[in-house]
């Protein structure tokens, strides 16, 4: 059974709980009897009182129906009526199918008899009203957060999409600024490459979905192939070093996380030097969280409380916004001087595995 599309479907489950609830008050009575001294013909009479029971109360759920909306005080006064009606109806159906089925036709001096004991019955049908409205409240209560959930998963995307998008013009007018030096000083080989690169990896990151993970392999093949674009302008300048764990290959990582702040470590601490640098990246899996480091070995800069002074871009502080919104506090995103110089960028996040 679909117990998920029974409890979402109201009015079937509306049915399935009054139906059980009856069926469980047959049962308790039938075992109650069962300690008395009582004939055989009694389990009828409970049959017969759960089952009148059972229709009585139907009515009873349009009438909450259209008080559903009225102030609480009148709500109460609905309740407490509706139900001491019910209850009264009900108990004089049960007296009189007590009275002429187990007592062979027995009826009373006064017609008023047949309400006697209505105070019970009165008791039960105002648990059934209560039951009915707490169900009532509870599902309301979860449909709403159900609604607020959907809401911020479409803020949490939307979010999501506008910090991945960020990364792209920032890229594309650094890169576009390069490949129109590279004319202007007549290098026209290297600017031709230069776009043959940059095609490349702007059709991988039109193609890749900013709201998924992609695995570690991936990305540092895309990490790859915006280096190259890079090496293009600054030729032997720029050493790149990669070393991945082994059982790493197929972690799961957010997209494009390493591109900002290796930019970063080219226009700090590559383009600064003339003899360049060297650019380090890092990736191994410790307990259950993946380690991700890119270090630079340029003159370093000023850290202070875990940031960049030197920055004025989208760069740590989109990264340190897109993990929060992937991993809420499950991360961590540590700035620090490298050894002997430049600076490194250490994350941490919940080691995940694709396929």
């Amino acid at each position: 059974m679909n117990w998920k599309a029974l409890i979402e479907d109201r009015n079937r489950f509306f049915w399935v709980l009054h139906t059980a609830g009856w069926f469980g008050f047959a049962l308790v009575h039938y075992l109650g009897s069962l300690l008395h001294d009582l004939r055989d013909i009694f389990a009828v009479i409970i049959f017969l009182n759960a089952y009148a029971g059972w229709m009585i109360t139907i009515p009873l759920r349009y009438v909450y129906r259209r008080a559903w909306n009225f102030s609480p005080l009148k709500i109460a006064m609905v309740v407490v009526i509706s139900s001491y009606i019910v209850g009264v109806i009900w108990q004089v159906i049960k007296n009189f199918t007590y009275w002429t089925i187990y007592k062979h036709g027995y009826e009373p001096d006064f017609w008023l008899y047949y309400t006697q004991n209505s105070v019970w019955s009165f008791y039960i049908i105002l648990s059934w009203s209560g039951l009915y409205f707490g169900i009532k409240y509870y599902q309301m209560l979860q449909k709403e957060k159900q609604n607020v959930l959907k809401a911020n998963t479409i803020a949490h995307q939307a979010q999501l999409k506008m910090l991945r998008y960020q990364l792209n013009p920032h890229f594309l007018f650094n890169t576009l600024n390069a490949i129109s030096t590279l004319i202007l000083v007549e290098e026209n080989n290297s600017a031709n490459k230069m776009v043959t690169k940059l095609s490349e990896f702007l059709r991988y990151t039109l193609d890749k979905d900013p709201m998924k993970k992609v695995t570690l392999s991936s990305e540092i093949k895309v990490l790859e192939l915006y280096l190259d674009i890079e090496k293009v302008r600054f030729e032997e300048r720029l050493r790149v070093v990669i070393d991945i764990d082994e059982g790493c290959q197929n972690a799961l990582v957010p997209s494009m996380i390493f591109q900002p702040i290796a930019e970063n470590a080219i226009k700090y601490a590559i383009a600064t030097q003339e003899s360049g640098g060297t650019i380090a990246v890092t990736v191994s899996q410790f307990g259950d969280d993946l380690l991700l480091e890119l270090a630079d070995n340029g003159p370093g800069a000023q850290i202070k409380n875990g940031n960049l002074h030197r920055e004025n871009g989208v760069g740590l502080a989109n990264t340190r916004e897109r993990l929060q919104a992937l991993y809420q506090d499950r991360y961590s995103l540590v700035v620090a001087n490298n050894t002997p110089s430049g600076v490194k960028v250490n994350i941490r996040i919940p080691f995940q595995k694709g396929s």
